[in-house]
């Protein structure tokens, strides 16, 4: 029904969709940008091209800047192609604070694939979102869906321990780390250790690299639900030589394999499908007590009156709630 109403109403959005799902570059391009720019457009595209979802496997990459990720998806990407399957990458960059768009950083390190035409590289800005990925990422992920790319690899931003949104996009997530960057504090913590599927110890001639594998092996032997013998799951790497690259991609897909035979993959695609449900509720919910644009300017009075101890915050804001349904009854 949705679909048939796009095509009287949206002959674009109708255009649109039949070219991506051919695997048409301009129109994957185009699509992003709609998702990225214009959501009204991009959900009746997201509407359209919807059944043709669900085939990608999607790895996310995450970890400290500057421990190699860029480096490490290029060599993945090279392991993928060698193999004749189509890669889509969305590099999740910082936001540049002049044009609101990403500063392209990542793609830089990724050049050897531009000519390839079984490589899509895309650059999305964070916007301001600490876990690490963008609103439109998760769209986009569903366009390199369609369009037929057999692997889609999601890079975040990189900044700590606030990378655990990559788990509500992936089916699985490597967690690269380095030596000599602190990251063998951070691995130690329960929020970061808590994401990986897969963890790398990237930089490997690097000293100290031996004592960062043990260390996150020993943590992991603490999680619950860890049985001994279980595999660790720990891959040393080094980017920039390739060593260990071809180690971590068998890694990868003998956990894929391993996920969707157990039933583990099907089991995380409807927890993630649940997540990403109530993101989009709470977006809709929001957006609807704010449209009216009154909101903004009843909350810097409100600041004032709650720093002069008049209300509490509570007060307000069940007080705005309570007339938001009284309205809409």
């Amino acid at each position: 029904m949705i679909n048939c109403c796009i095509r009287k109403i949206f002959p674009e959005i109708e255009n649109l969709s039949n070219g991506l799902i051919k695997g048409d570059t301009r129109s994957i391009a185009k699509a992003l940008s709609v998702v990225e720019n214009c959501r009204d457009k991009g959900e009746l595209l997201i509407n359209r091209i919807f059944l043709e979802t669900g085939k990608s496997s999607v790895w996310g990459v995450t970890g400290p800047p500057g421990s190699g990720k860029s480096s490490l998806v290029d060599k993945l990407i090279e392991k993928e192609r060698s193999l004749s399957r189509k890669v889509a990458v969305i590099a999740v960059d910082p936001t540049s604070p002049f044009s609101g768009g990403a500063l392209l950083g990542d793609r830089l390190r990724m050049q050897s694939h531009a000519t390839d035409p079984g490589v899509f590289i895309r650059s999305m800005a964070s916007r301001g979102r600490l876990g690490g990925l963008s609103n439109a990422s998760f769209d986009a992920v569903k366009i390199f869906d369609a369009a037929g790319f057999n692997t889609v690899i999601i890079e975040t931003v990189g900044v700590g321990q606030s990378e655990i949104e990559i788990v509500e996009l992936s089916d699985l997530v490597i967690l690269v780390l380095a030596p000599g960057m602190g990251d063998d504090i951070q691995a130690m913590k329960a929020g970061i250790m808590e994401i990986g599927d897969i963890f790398v110890v990237n930089k490997k001639d690097k000293d100290g690299a031996e004592k960062m594998k043990t260390e996150i092996e020993y943590a992991l032997s603490l999680k619950e639900g860890h049985h001994k013998g279980d595999r660790s799951n720990v891959v040393m790497t080094s980017a920039k030589s390739g060593e260990g690259t071809d180690m971590l991609h068998r890694e990868i897909c003998d956990q894929v394999k391993l996920s969707s035979s157990s039933g583990g993959l099907r089991e995380r695609k409807l927890r993630n499908t649940k997540k990403e449900i109530e993101r989009i509720f709470n977006m809709k919910i929001s957006e609807l007590f704010y449209e009216k644009g009154v909101m903004s300017s009843k909350i810097e009075q409100a600041a004032v009156e709650i720093q002069n101890k008049s209300m509490s915050p509570y007060e307000f804001v069940g007080k705005e709630i309570s007339l938001f349904k009284g309205a809409n009854k």
